[in-house]
């Protein structure tokens, strides 16, 4: 029997907040010393009352306009009772029948299809505080509890069971992140927890309309993490289907190391957590002149981006997509087409459209790579723009080729040296000149006697080694262009 998987995604994501959710105590928890942060609201000691944090609600508001979704008039908070020992209250603040935000939809684009992806639901909570599990040295185990991260707001997406792969529950959380990104109000880091993923996976046979029983697969922290979790839940289930079993609505663990998902629990019922509205805090009533202020606080996102970068740059849709999903990569691209412009003397659409390609071509290329080997942000880079502008500029004009130019492009970004510095430094100057290059030719094919055969006999291919050969005998300074079209010169007068 052939099966599809069904896969719905609750994304939970901090808030860039200054403060806690419901108390004054600084949001900044990462670095603080253990237990630092905290006061008699966050600790949960008694009498205390929360006062809810208005820069974090509109920043869920400003998350549900750029998913399309419909803001609610009116929302309150409940509490969510469970009993963990990272819940300081013993239940945790936050929305279940009334939430912020609600009916919206993402579009992501997997191998070339297009997808909609519904948004059920976009809502605020509060975070929990951490848990570190220790075995001392008399082997005595104990979990140690710091509250720092205890009220940090905590934003969650939830989405309906729309996607259908892997892969597209891939697209989905990297176009997510960068939208928030975009926003502001998350750093999206998933190793540091600021942006979590629990899946709910299920299966049923192609053309079922009826849900499989769900599983919900938790402690993913990174895309490849989610990936990988989804593939082997997805397959753990069509082989327990195959050999008779049944599927159990629980919740799984993903072991990195291993590979697996394991059980950890029966999953929850939304009747499980005995859901009520928060006594001490008021409904909030949500003006429409409010959510027109916060619509107008919107940047520009990655889909309106992309459609700029074709249309003003004169780019390819996958570069545009590419350039336009991380907003310090497209500053950077805008900022370094503006150098160059302003280099060139030129400041017309056709000028911008000319000299965009190029820019878009190393920083995909060359540029990603450094960035991803150094596993730096862009921001960070030594490599300014107008540096990389530097470089693109001496490729354009001949002064370099391409093979110098990766050289240098790697110095540079490792050193931030002027890229025209390191040419003169490095003697890397392009050989253009015909005569200079004709004793080359001459040495390289009296060298290479089986690739002249080659040539001779029709092998094409013979050509693209002997240019090669001239490369090296130059340390890559010879201009590939002039270097071929000497040797083929000299081949065929031979071949006559």
């Amino acid at each position: 029997m052939d099966y599809e998987v069904v896969i719905g995604l609750e994304v939970h994501a901090q808030l860039l907040t200054r403060s806690k959710m419901f108390c004054g105590c600084s949001a900044a928890y990462q670095t603080a010393l253990p237990n630092s942060h905290v006061c008699p609201v966050c600790l949960a000691l008694p009498g205390v009352l929360p006062v809810a944090n208005r820069q974090a609600v509109e920043y869920t508001i400003m998350t549900g306009l750029a998913l399309n979704c419909t803001i609610s008039e009116v929302s309150k908070f409940d509490r969510k009772n469970y009993p963990y020992p990272d819940l300081m209250k013993g239940y945790q603040i936050s929305q279940y029948d009334m939430p912020l935000c609600k009916s919206g939809h993402l579009e992501v684009d997997v191998d070339g299809a297009h997808k909609r992806v519904r948004i059920n639901r976009v809502h605020l909570e509060e975070d929990t505080a951490k848990l570190f599990h220790r075995v001392g040295d008399d082997g005595v185990r104990c979990s140690l509890v710091d509250v720092n991260r205890s009220g940090v707001p905590l934003m969650e997406i939830v989405s309906e069971p729309d996607m259908r792969s892997a892969e597209e529950a891939r697209q989905y959380l990297m176009k997510l992140r960068n939208i928030l990104q975009n926003l502001g109000v998350s750093t999206g880091n998933m190793e540091e927890g600021s942006f979590r993923c629990d899946a709910n996976v299920s299966i049923r046979p192609v053309g079922e309309q009826k849900l499989g029983s769900k599983v919900e697969v938790k402690n993913m922290n990174s895309f490849r993490a989610v990936y990988r979790a989804l593939q082997f839940e997805a397959e753990r289930q069509r082989k327990a289907l195959e050999s008779g079993a049944r599927i159990v609505q629980e919740t799984r663990g993903w072991v990195e190391e291993r590979g697996v998902t394991v059980s950890q629990r029966s999953k929850e019922q939304a009747h499980d957590y005995r859901y009520f509205p928060e006594p001490d805090l008021t409904p909030m009533a949500v003006s429409r002149e409010w959510v027109d202020g916060v619509r107008a606080k919107l940047p520009e996102l990655p889909d309106a981006r992309r459609d700029r970068f074709v249309a003003e740059y004169g780019l390819p849709v996958y570069d545009a997509t590419q350039l336009s999903g991380d907003k310090s990569m497209a500053g950077y691209f805008e900022a370094a087409v503006a150098e160059w412009s302003k280099l060139r003397g030129k400041a017309s659409a056709d000028a911008r459209v000319t000299f965009a390609k190029p820019i878009a071509n190393w920083m995909l290329g060359e540029f990603t790579r450094l960035l991803n080997a150094a596993d730096v942000e862009v921001g960070q880079a030594r490599l300014t723009p107008s540096l990389l502008v530097e470089l693109v500029d001496l490729v354009d004009k001949g002064t370099v080729n391409q093979t110098a130019a990766k050289t240098i492009l790697e110095e540079a970004f490792q050193t931030g040296k002027s890229p025209s510095a390191l040419v003169r430094e490095k003697g890397l100057t392009q050989i253009g000149d015909t005569n200079e290059l004709a004793s080359i030719c001459v040495q390289v094919i009296a060298a290479s006697p089986q690739a002249v055969a080659d040539y001779a006999a029709g092998k094409e291919q013979a050509l693209k080694f002997l240019v090669g050969q001239m490369m090296k005998a130059t340390k890559g300074r010879a201009n590939p262009t002039v270097a071929a079209a000497l040797l083929k010169e000299k081949l065929d007068a031979r071949k006559a």
